[in-house]
Formats: structure tokens, C-alpha cells, sequence
């Protein structure tokens, strides 16, 4: 069997079990697939401030693709390396267009080091407290200056898919639209933005083939990856759109899935 170069691995309900933690069967088999000269890459939805939290507490280090593939960070660094962000004036319309069609949803803007909410947006995260502020009213977010990582729109009516499917029909070209599963909750980031292009463009530097990486993902966010990988892996807890997607498949995240796959490429 041949080894990858390079793996890549989602967080949440991949890499993570469904409390938020990181297995020691995990964290050795990583540690593996290093020690052995691949390179790991954590692809994630979450902003840099999460990944920084993580490191703390498993060790991770390398590199991040972060916020969907808007933001390439180092993590032993805490330095962002490139980022893509979404114009100011391309939110304010693709929120409009959603609006328009949805009236009962929020906007939030993640700018890497917080998320600043109109009165509309009620979804609180709990993990990083003290990182979410609001502003008076919606039009108060078009006027930050402040990076927009990621736009984010929220329903407590509506699923994610259900958000997915408005936005792509009435903002078509604006933004990239995507979720990763949370609650009622669309991420949109600048056009073009994915996962899949972002470490493309990374493999592309260190003249890594899209044959050579091996990648994880249970999330629609993830779809780009997993098709764009030489070898992509829907976990067994994955969406039902990556599981009708993709034809790998590992156990699930809280039964170790990603380091089954890697221990069997080692041997162990």
C-alpha cells in the first residue's frame, strides 16, 4: 500500500469525538504518520482562536487550513499566513438576497478572533466564551472594519440544508456557500473559497499531487476535499450527502475512524 504525503483532516465529527475531544489512539497514530515524514493538515470550519484552544490541550502543531479554506495559519506560531475574506459589500447583498427570501434569520460576521452578531442572530457558542459581541443593528456589521473571515446566517426555524439550498438559489455567484452541520447554520465565505482549493493551493507549494493526500470529512463543508483527495474517507457518522458522495468509508468519529485508516496504512 502506498503512503500518502499528506493527510487531511477535519475537526469536528472527524477528528474530534463527539465531546470535543481527542482521543490518545488518534493523537499516537498522527504522531505515527509524522514520525514517518507525512505531513498533517487540519482542514476545519472552526477559526483560528478554536485551533489555538486545541493545540493547547492535544499538542497539535503544523498547519491549519481554517474557516473553510479562508485562512491558512501556522499553528505553533499562531501566525495567519494567507487569508481570503469576504467584501463588505458582497455580505450586505448576499444577506439581503437571503432575507428577502427568508425572513426569519440572523447574520453574524466571524473575523478570526470573534464573531460580532446583529440582534437577529441568537446562536451562542460556549466553548471560547468572551469572544462573541453584538452590534445595535444589522447595518452596524457592513460598516466594521474589521476582516469578514466568514458571514454567517442563522435560523432557528430552518436546518442548515434547507439555508444552503435559498442561498445558493438567490445569491448564485456572490459568495460560497456551505455548513458543517451546525444548528441552523450557513457559513458563506468569498466566491471560491473552499476547502479543496485552499490545500489544493498548499499541496501545489510543496509539490504535493492530489494522489498523495489522503483526506477525512463527515460535513457537506467537506465535499470539495473529499473529491478533490487521491483518496478521500466519508466517516461513518458523516451527512447523508457525503455518504452518498463518497464510496470510502471509515468507522466513526467516536469510534477512532480516522486512526483506524492510518494505523492500517502503518501496519499497526
Amino acid at each position: 500500500m502506498t503512503l500518502p504525503r499528506l493527510i487531511a483532516t477535519d475537526l469536528d465529527g472527524t477528528l474530534l469525538r463527539g465531546d470535543g475531544t481527542i482521543s490518545r489512539r488518534t493523537l499516537d497514530a498522527l504522531r505515527t504518520a509524522a514520525d514517518a515524514g507525512v505531513e498533517v493538515v487540519v482542514v476545519t470550519a472552526r477559526p483560528t482562536r478554536y485551533v489555538d484552544a486545541l493545540a493547547e490541550v492535544t499538542g497539535l502543531s503544523g498547519t491549519a487550513v481554517c474557516s473553510n479554506g479562508a485562512v491558512v495559519y501556522d499553528i505553533a506560531s499562531r501566525t495567519v499566513v494567507e487569508s481570503r475574506v469576504l467584501s463588505a459589500d458582497a455580505a450586505q447583498a448576499v444577506a439581503g438576497a437571503v432575507a428577502r427570501v427568508i425572513n426569519e434569520v440572523g447574520f453574524a460576521v466571524e473575523t478570526g478572533g470573534s464573531v460580532i452578531y446583529e440582534p437577529r442572530y441568537r446562536l451562542r457558542f460556549a466553548e471560547l466564551p468572551g469572544f462573541e459581541s453584538p452590534v445595535r443593528a444589522l447595518a452596524d456589521l457592513w460598516t466594521l472594519t474589521t476582516p469578514i473571515v466568514k458571514l454567517l446566517a442563522h435560523s432557528e426555524r430552518y436546518d442548515a440544508d434547507f439555508l444552503l439550498a435559498v442561498a445558493e438559489e438567490a445569491a448564485p455567484g456572490l459568495a460560497q456557500f456551505t455548513h458543517s452541520g451546525g444548528p441552523g447554520l450557513l457559513e458563506i465565505s468569498a466566491p471560491g473559497v473552499t476547502k479543496a482549493g485552499t490545500l489544493a493551493a498548499l499541496c501545489a507549494e510543496r509539490g504535493i499531487e492530489a494522489a498523495d493526500v489522503h483526506a477525512f470529512g463527515d460535513m457537506p463543508n467537506d465535499l470539495t476535499i473529499l473529491n478533490w483527495a487521491g483518496t478521500g474517507y466519508a466517516m461513518g457518522n458523516a451527512h447523508a450527502r457525503v455518504l452518498a458522495a463518497v464510496a470510502r468509508r471509515t468507522l466513526s468519529n467516536d469510534e477512532d475512524g480516522v486512526a483506524v485508516v492510518i494505523e492500517r496504512l502503518f501496519g499497526r
